[in-house]
């Protein structure tokens, strides 16, 4: 079975991480959109299309199902490539994370940490409040972290007081906070040292709805035991890699550029 994982840059790793603990009977793709990042300061439409064009590669890769491992392009192109790939199971990061975050909350307020794009849209908000209208949400967008993150984070007084001033924008009774932005499990915790609540990371429910979808498609008995990897950026190959290793705490192999 293949998986096609992509993402604006590296952020996806982390969802990709979560996957291969997870899922040891499946060739993963991944593909990360590094020369266009960050996303979440474009257009709708800007990112519907490169979402399409990315998908369409991974197709063409023969994969049997895509995995949108960035929250930015979820909300923006996830009911879009549904509609344009009918028969290709697509799964988001969104949905999972609400679903989590609701499962965690005890007091039912919630915060979110995302791109500006996600916040604006009030993706967590609405796709929490379609599930349960009872409980509250709050998010905070920001615009700073995902390109650090890409470019390699640094531990800096400059670069906490950054993180730190984001999150102190929350209320501070919020008992719950998502990472609303799949580069954000990276800095997880640095925030919980921060936020002092509980921290839900999407990529762990994404992790099991794709498992249940993998099972669907082939029966487990007939799964091979082991993972290929096999990555493609379109932006800096070497920091890339570099910041790659980083997120996924192992060595990247048969890595191209695209």
């Amino acid at each position: 079975m293949k998986v096609g994982v992509f993402d604006s840059g590296v952020g996806g790793l982390t969802v990709l991480k979560e996957l291969l603990k997870e899922l040891n009977s499946a060739e993963f793709i991944y593909y990360g959109d590094s020369f266009n990042s960050p996303y979440g300061t474009k257009t709708i439409e800007d990112i519907q299309k490169l979402c399409y064009k990315i998908s369409e590669f991974l197709i063409d890769k023969d994969v049997d199902l895509i995995v949108i491992a960035c929250n930015t392009a979820t909300v923006a192109s996830l009911d879009y490539l549904k509609e344009k790939f009918p028969t290709l199971p697509i799964i988001g990061v969104i949905n999972p994370g609400a679903t989590m975050a609701l499962r965690e909350s005890k007091n039912k307020k919630i915060g979110v940490l995302s791109t500006p794009l996600t916040a604006k849209t009030n993706a967590y908000k609405n796709a929490i409040q379609n599930l349960n209208e009872s409980y509250e949400v709050y998010q905070q967008g920001c615009e700073l972290l995902c390109p650090m993150i890409e470019k390699g984070w640094k531990d800096t007084e400059e670069s906490h007081n950054i993180l730190k001033n984001y999150i102190e924008k929350l209320p501070k009774d919020i008992d719950t906070l998502i990472l609303g932005c799949t580069h954000y499990p990276y800095l997880e915790e640095k925030i919980r040292a921060i936020a002092q609540c509980t921290i839900v990371n999407p990529a762990k429910e994404t992790t099991r709805l794709v498992g249940e979808q993998l099972k669907k498609l082939k029966s487990v008995a007939n799964l091979k035991n082991y993972n290929k990897i096999s990555y493609y950026v379109t932006g800096d190959l070497e920091n890339f890699i570099t910041v790659g290793e980083q997120l996924l705490d192992q060595k990247m192999v048969d890595v191209h550029k695209i």
